[in-house]
């Protein structure tokens, strides 16, 4: 895409202007021929009420193209597998699970429980947030016997964490309206030791409390949008 003002638009522009003289136009109507010309070659953008785009909570976060999210490291030699029987990796998390249609937290499995875990993590988070990542879900002391939760269901042994709206347990997505839909990074973790977290811990506890403990980890993300 060419910019207008830019030097790789005065680069393409230069020719088409001189290309005009030739022809034995006046300097501004080689001008206004080249710019036309150069603008058929800059996609059409929809226009869009500016309030719509912003959203009611705020503009959309920065975090898009940052490779410790998108290609996060994984020196784990046995991740796990964590799927949804609600949606797909990358797909659309249904609305019945946003914080606007039934706020209910989806079902979700998991497999490949490494030996030696003592404890499994749940943490849901939205890394699109306008105010930075953003938390939606943080379950601790899960069992390590445990294959799945059910829909709105805690899994076995688990205690909820507070999410960033300040409560306990599950809080759908709500990102701003008019953003791109954000991505919602669910992840189970497999510690090698009993995390000691009561309820209530946050995840920026639970990511500490992980730290050089964990044997294992599983990503599912749900995409949401308003």
């Amino acid at each position: 895409m060419l910019n207008l003002g830019s030097h790789h638009y005065d680069i393409k522009g230069t020719p088409l202007r001189h290309e005009s003289d030739s022809h034995g136009m006046r300097d501004e109507h080689a001008d206004r021929a080249a710019n036309e010309e150069l603008e058929r070659d800059r996609p059409s953008r929809p226009i869009r009420d500016p309030e719509w785009a912003a959203g009611p909570y705020g503009k959309r976060g920065t975090s898009r193209g940052d490779p410790d999210i998108d290609d996060p490291p994984r020196p784990l030699a046995d991740d796990l597998e964590l799927r949804s029987g609600a949606f797909n990796h990358h797909m659309p998390i249904p609305h019945r699970y946003s914080y606007d249609g039934g706020n209910v937290s989806p079902p979700l499995e998991w497999g490949g429980i490494p030996n030696g875990a003592k404890e499994l993590v749940l943490l849901c988070e939205d890394p699109d947030a306008p105010s930075g990542t953003f938390t939606h879900w943080v379950v601790t002391n899960i069992s390590p016997s445990t294959t799945g939760v059910a829909e709105g269901a805690l899994p076995e042994g688990g205690t909820p964490g507070r999410n960033d709206f300040g409560r306990l347990g599950w809080a759908g997505p709500r990102p701003p309206v008019g953003d791109e839909p954000h991505r919602y990074f669910f992840r189970l973790y497999a510690a090698d030791k009993p995390l000691g977290l009561d309820e209530a811990a946050t995840a920026k506890k639970v990511h500490a409390a992980l730290d050089d403990h964990t044997l294992a980890r599983g990503t599912l993300v749900g995409l949401f949008g308003r």
